[in-house]
């Protein structure tokens, strides 16, 4: 055996550093799992950070349309400009509309002179009549009397649909898309729609969760980051929660809006740009807390588990609050100690 290991010492140099290697590997991973599931006790800043995300939105926007069909006369803004509040952006052939006007307002002096002329008649005649003539004449009077109503009617209605006939945007803003830019075609109210965006109204719009939504108070503020400018940030103030749910979502969610800071009005920002949006509901600095997954319950309360001389020893806690997976300790545990799950 001595010859033989004297000839072959190089094998046993190999067997020999082949099982301290895996001696050392065992010792080191043991040493890991247990670094893994301990934890050194020590006060820290804690935040409790809610992510929205949404995006652009305006709260004076219209989408305009004829209230009749005709053929469009002219078209007075394109794509990009922007208009005033109550001015004209486009108009329909009126040419049909004035001459219907004119054809009433000669019936309504038709009329009127008819029922001037009957009810003349009407207080001349009457003492010379009979009762029953006299009846049948005050019949008449009103039916001269509805006659000059109606034709008032369609005076007053043919006025409003010249009027119709001109569309005028009720805001200030940019022009984002016309239906019917061209002149001289026959267009419909659903085919010739007119979208007016007023960019000084802008803000930004994130849906929150239920469960989110009632931490949430009108007045916070958070930190907005833009997807076109993710290197800055800036601020969002919340200035309306809805009452009501949103439709079509999967969840039950309530739409959040928030007021964008000077610096971000002064971007170039667009419609429906995507950003995120942080607000810290809670935070406490300096306190003492440990991840909440190292304590543990039982019928006496809240513990956390150390050791002495190998042995697993059970720490009664008193917890206060748990913000992003951490428990604040108020008493039970010192800065310093080591805990294991």
């Amino acid at each position: 055996m001595f010859k033989f290991i004297k000839k072959r010492w190089y094998l046993v140099v190999i067997v020999l550093l082949i099982v301290g290697f895996v001696y050392y590997k065992k010792i080191q991973a043991t040493a890991a799992v247990n670094k893994s599931n301990s934890y050194t006790v020590k006060r820290q800043n804690l935040v409790d950070t809610l992510t929205l995300s949404g995006q652009i939105d305006a709260d004076e926007k219209v989408a305009l349309r004829f209230q009749t069909s005709g053929k469009l006369a002219w078209v007075g803004v394109k794509e990009g400009d922007y208009v005033k509040k109550y001015q004209t952006i486009a108009s329909l052939d009126q040419r049909d509309l004035k001459n219907r006007l004119t054809k009433y307002l000669n019936q309504f002096s038709i009329q009127r002179n008819s029922f001037d002329s009957t009810n003349e008649d009407s207080v001349n005649q009457q003492n010379d009549l009979s009762k029953t003539i006299r009846d049948d004449a005050q019949r008449l009077l009103q039916n001269n009397q509805y006659n000059l109503n109606n034709t008032i009617l369609d005076v007053e209605y043919q006025n409003l649909s010249i009027e119709y006939a001109n569309l005028y945007t009720p805001i200030e803003g940019i022009v984002t898309q016309i239906g019917a830019p061209y002149p001289g075609v026959n267009i419909t109210p659903a085919g010739a729609e007119f979208d007016v965006v007023n960019p000084k109204t802008i803000y930004f719009s994130a849906t929150a969760d239920q469960t989110d939504v009632i931490n949430l108070t009108t007045g916070m503020t958070g930190r907005l980051s833009f997807d076109a400018y993710p290197d800055k940030t800036f601020t969002g103030t919340l200035y309306y929660i809805s009452f009501v749910p949103q439709t079509g979502e999967t969840g039950t969610v309530y739409e959040t809006r928030f007021k964008l800071d000077d610096e971000a009005m002064r971007l170039p920002l667009k419609m429906a740009m995507t950003a995120d949006l942080d607000i810290d509901l809670k935070k406490m600095n300096n306190v003492l807390s440990v991840p909440t997954a190292f304590i543990k319950k039982d019928s006496h309360g809240g513990y956390v588990t150390e050791k002495k001389d190998d042995k697993n020893i059970k720490i009664y806690v008193e917890t206060g609050d748990e913000i992003n997976g951490n428990t604040v300790i108020n008493s039970g545990l010192s800065a310093g100690e080591v805990i294991y799950d």
